[in-house]
């Protein structure tokens, strides 16, 4: 009996080694999201190190940064080499900036590390496009090669050559240890989907001794609160039981239900990056990193400008500094500044996705763009922005605005141009707005958190500060409820299969 106990005794261990050999090792199929309970229990086993470790300075940067090679080797395997061989590269380049001399040297070095940064990302993301296009116009058929696509390799190289670019402007000094620069360019909160951070930000946050307030800790517990539900409860449950059925056959369905399921992309999208960045910012807080904000409330937006101005903020202003401003921005003449919008929107709408949906998306943007500004030059009353503009015309924008940016959606989600025809044609040609009232009926679920996503979406910043403040201020043991609300409510919305955020594949 004795010998059976200790059998069945190594058997329960047996398993429990093989559950962390599973822990341990990367799975396709299945990632290391923010919004899975891998995650929540992982970070928890985190903390419990990282909070002894404040103080002491190396020691929690080289922790951090085995955790962080830890989450992004389970979000793309062995392919986080290439997140360390860029560390090392960028880090070696920036080092010699400053020794180089003249500036012809320095920008030599800065050459070097865009040919590297942007080599990757042209192999990775754009080899096989670059194939297509170039064997279509010679005519003949490019045999599409099997590349795997690192997660988050468009974000961690745009963190990396603002880096090296700083460095070069005299911004920042370059950094002495390589392991801070890898903390810098790893640090797993924004990794893989963003905000895209600057070193002159975040450098400085490293080497003090990582304070949460009582206010901060609420506060990053109620930006997390808000990226699950919108990723795990609006923006999956929309996606699978509406959405994506449109898009993958749009001529099954209506008008009507061609231009809603539009509108369900629009906060579908939102809804999931805005909540991966509420997430990462949130976590970043709980350790003591405070992070800009990505996302303010783009969709109530009055101009294509303040679009820009309130979505993908992180990359909107990368692109605006280290590109539009490097095209020479609007400082060589007005045509030339049209110019330079247009390169950027199109070169970001590249950046998006190796397709030509994406870089008519950017063009359509970069039109809009400039045609915005030849507006405002060349009428005053155009100028004005925000609360200086009277209701009626802010009431109008926004509506522009927003079936722009959604004329847009379409391009950027429909995975042919054909799909983008279809669609259209249903919207334009075959609309029956008679059967709205039993679309509400067939689909009251979506119907509802659709409703409910936008009204969220348009309420106004002091009442999301009050829900806030509520959060913030509670005793410990109400945010655990509050927590725990929260954990039940995705667990009943939550889909059978993992759902990754969008932009991982960016």
């Amino acid at each position: 009996m004795e010998r059976n106990i200790l059998v069945e005794w190594f058997a329960n261990h047996q398993f429990s080694w093989e559950k962390l050999g599973d822990i341990l090792t990367y799975h396709p199929d299945s990632p290391i999201l923010f919004s899975c309970g891998l995650f929540f229990f992982l970070f928890i086993a985190f903390l419990l190190i990282y909070i002894p470790l404040r103080k002491h300075t190396l020691a929690r940067i080289i922790y951090v940064t085995l955790f962080s090679l830890y989450f992004y080797y389970k979000s793309s395997g062995l392919w986080f080499g290439l997140l360390v061989f860029t560390a090392i590269s960028d880090f070696l380049i920036a080092q010699g900036i400053p020794h180089a001399g003249t500036t012809f040297k320095k920008k030599l070095f800065v050459t070097l590390s865009l040919c590297v940064n942007l080599g990757m990302l042209a192999y990775f993301k754009y080899f096989n496009f670059m194939g297509e296009l170039f064997f279509s116009l010679m005519g003949g058929e490019w045999q599409k090669l099997d590349i795997f696509l690192p997660v988050g390799i468009s974000f961690f190289t745009f963190q990396s050559i603002s880096y090296v670019i700083d460095v070069y402007r005299g911004r920042i000094q370059p950094l002495r240890r390589w392991i801070d620069y890898v903390f810098y360019v790893s640090f797993f909160p924004q990794l893989v989907a963003g905000p895209i951070v600057r070193a002159r930000n975040f450098i400085p946050q490293m080497y003090k001794d990582p304070t949460v307030s009582r206010s901060e800790f609420g506060e990053g517990l109620f930006l997390i609160l808000c990226g699950l539900f919108k990723k795990t409860v609006i923006s999956d449950y929309i996606s699978l039981n509406f959405v994506d059925r449109v898009f993958d056959a749009p001529s099954l369905y209506t008008g009507l239900e061609n231009l809603l399921g539009v509108y369900g992309y629009a906060l579908q999208i939102y809804c999931d990056f805005s909540g991966y960045s509420d997430m990462a910012i949130g976590i970043a807080l709980l350790l003591g990193f405070r992070f800009n904000i990505n996302f303010d409330s783009p969709y109530q937006s009055a101009t294509i400008t303040e679009f820009w101005r309130r979505w993908h903020i992180s990359l909107s202003s990368w692109l605006k500094d280290y590109l539009y401003i490097s095209l020479g921005g609007n400082r060589k003449g007005k045509v030339r500044t049209y110019i330079n919008l247009m390169i950027t929107m199109l070169l970001g709408g590249l950046w998006h996705g190796a397709s030509v949906s994406f870089v008519l998306w950017g063009a359509l943007h970069g039109v809009a763009l400039a045609i915005h500004k030849f507006v405002m030059n060349r009428f005053s009353g155009f100028k004005k922005v925000g609360s200086e503009m009277k209701p009626w015309r802010r009431v109008i924008g926004i509506f522009v605005t927003f079936h722009l940016v959604c004329m847009g959606w379409i391009l950027f989600r429909a995975p042919s141009m054909q799909v983008v025809k279809d669609m259209l044609r249903q919207i334009f040609t075959n609309f029956h707005p008679e059967i709205f009232t039993q679309f509400i009926l067939g689909y009251k679920g979506v119907f509802a958190l659709m409703l409910l996503g936008y009204i969220l979406h348009f309420m106004p910043k002091k009442v999301e500060l009050a829900f806030q403040g509520v959060v913030t201020r509670s005793p410990l043991l109400l945010q655990a409820v509050i927590l725990a609300i929260m954990v039940f409510i995705v667990i009943q919305f939550k889909s059978s299969t993992v759902q990754p955020f969008i932009y991982f594949q960016f």
